[in-house]
């Protein structure tokens, strides 16, 4: 196994990639600047060489001509036709073949005519010029190098810092320390869905070794529930006996008591037990409809849930209240409030809240549903202007099985089920309904419905 660090393996790696790079880059920009010079090179001899024409035909002293053509760059040589010279450029050079040489005649009147002119680049200032380019490129690839390997170093740090993470919270959960975790920032790379795989692993080894005790919590939990299902169940029955037992008992007695009538009998009275018979046995249908509502409520309620506008729910059931109590008044505003419901169960909670709400004002009165919303819940209030609940009775009267001794219950045949059975369903749809204090200082009393709000069209 190479036991060489993979943060140095990684470091000279790519420093060596980043060198060769450096390294063939400046070889290709000194080749480049050989060419850029060669071309420069002919480009400055033929400049000379039109200057150096135009100024022969020009009539112009030998002297003069040399001035003007032979300068720093480019060295000269002019040998008239009795062998006199002129210029920098000595026969030694002028001969010499490994440098950029160029030789015309001149043409034109007075002494410069058929003279020679030799051109020389001069060598010494470009070897110079390419020395230091040479040096210079050589510092700057020696000098990358260098803050290449310095910047990789601690990069490479940095970026496998969290395998040396990893590495600190492996030997501190074999020390005993349960409950630490990388938690990388980035899941995108490498490093982090390593991490992230890291953390994956300790979380099932954490977890199974909490399984033991998982599985004990949840037969705790299991035995609560069971407990609870129980006594819910022994609740039920208790409730249902006790509930059931008066109308039965009426039943029977109607009922024997038709069957004990003489053929004789006045029919208006046998009529008016088959009527009582009757109404007994609505009325036990109706405690058994309540203790079944309640019992789905205990099971968990299945809901049948579509968008549903509050405002509307209440307009068509005061429509129907309007019918069945014309001496009240009722009155509605608000918002249409969109919910997603049951709309079947929605009416049931209103129908029982304005049935409480008329059967408790004899004398006439008003209903008054208000209907808003906030950013998160939906809103119906049902006020009425009855004698109202008192406040120590505004939870109670929620409990099964209660009905007020005050004058706002004048139901004969209540169960005493109905707000129990409306919270019940209005928890189940993740809302309360609660009975608060009257606003504005008004009598009576006030429901409040409580929905979470949705923002699907109706």
């Amino acid at each position: 196994m190479n036991t060489v660090s993979l943060r140095h393996r990684v470091t000279w790696t790519s420093v060596a990639v980043s060198g060769a790079v450096l390294v063939l880059v400046a070889i290709v920009v000194h080749t480049l600047f050989g060419v850029v010079v060669n071309r420069s090179e002919t480009t400055l001899l033929n400049d000379r060489i039109q200057l150096a024409r135009q100024l022969a035909q020009e009539d112009i002293s030998p002297a003069e001509l040399i001035q003007r053509v032979d300068n720093r760059s480019v060295r000269a040589r002019l040998v008239l036709a009795d062998n006199r010279s002129f210029g920098s450029l000595s026969v030694e050079h002028a001969d010499e073949t490994a440098v950029k040489t160029r030789r015309i005649q001149l043409t034109g009147p007075g002494e410069i005519d058929h003279a020679k002119l030799t051109l020389q680049i001069d060598t010494p200032l470009l070897t110079r010029v390419q020395r230091r380019l040479t040096w210079l490129l050589a510092a700057a690839t020696g000098t990358a190098i260098v803050v290449i390997a310095a910047a990789l170093w601690i990069g490479v740090r940095t970026a496998l810092a969290p395998l040396d993470g990893m590495t600190r919270v492996a030997r501190d959960i074999a020390r005993g320390r349960r409950g630490q975790r990388l938690n990388p920032s980035r899941t995108d790379t490498e490093l982090g869905r390593t991490a992230e795989a890291f953390d994956e692993m300790l979380d099932e080894l954490e977890g199974a070794l909490d399984t033991t005790a998982a599985a004990l919590h949840q037969a705790e939990q299991a035995e609560a529930r069971a407990r609870s299902s129980e006594q819910r169940i022994r609740s039920f029955v208790g409730d249902a006996a006790h509930e059931l037992r008066t109308p039965i008992a009426g039943i029977r007695a109607l009922a024997e008591a038709v069957v004990q009538q003489p053929a004789d009998a006045d029919p208006e009275e046998i009529q008016r037990m088959h009527l009582l018979l009757v109404r007994e046995a609505h009325r036990a249908g109706r405690l058994v409809d309540d203790l079944l509502d309640l019992a789905r409520i205990d099971s968990g309620l299945q809901l049948r849930r579509e968008p549903i506008g509050l405002y509307d729910l209440a307009a068509a059931q005061l429509d129907r209240m309007r019918m069945l109590h014309p001496d009240l008044e009722f009155r509605l505003d608000g918002t249409t409030a969109p919910v997603i419901a049951d709309a079947e169960r929605l009416n049931q909670i209103l129908l029982n809240l304005l049935s409480n709400a008329c059967q408790a004002m004899t004398d006439g009165g008003a209903v008054t549903i208000r209907v808003t919303s906030d950013d998160d819940h939906a809103e119906l209030a049902v006020a009425d202007t009855g004698p109202g609940v008192p406040e120590a009775d505004r939870e109670r009267i929620f409990d099964r099985l209660v009905r007020l001794d005050q004058a706002r219950d004048h139901r004969a045949d209540g169960s005493g089920l109905g707000l129990s059975i409306a919270r019940g369903l209005a928890r189940a749809h993740g809302g309360d309904l609660t009975c608060v204090e009257p606003r504005n200082g008004h009598g009576g009393a006030l429901f409040v419905l409580r929905l979470p709000l949705t923002t699907e069209p109706l």
